[in-house]
């Protein structure tokens, strides 16, 4: 079988946590999620995005979905 790169999707947590000046304690209390959890999103470090935990970094975060995770393409040399 063929690998085929079909690029990634980054999450941006860390980010915008750092442009906010918000700590990690501080938004797992805004969004009611645990830090354990959190550490997996700000790593990127999660196989599937939950669309309710998205709302919520969202929401404590005062931000768009855009804003928080990007689609990188792949290289265009390793394309189909």
């Amino acid at each position: 079988m063929k690998y085929v790169d079909y690029g990634y999707v980054r999450i941006n947590l860390q980010q915008i946590m750092d442009e906010q000046n918000i700590s990690i304690n501080k938004l797992a209390f805004r969004a009611e999620m645990q830090r354990t959890q959190l550490k997996s999103y700000i790593k990127n470090d999660v196989q599937r995005l939950d669309i309710s935990v998205l709302a919520r970094l969202c929401y404590a975060l005062e931000c768009s979905l855009s804003d928080l995770i990007k689609y990188i393409p792949p290289d265009d040399s390793n394309s189909i």
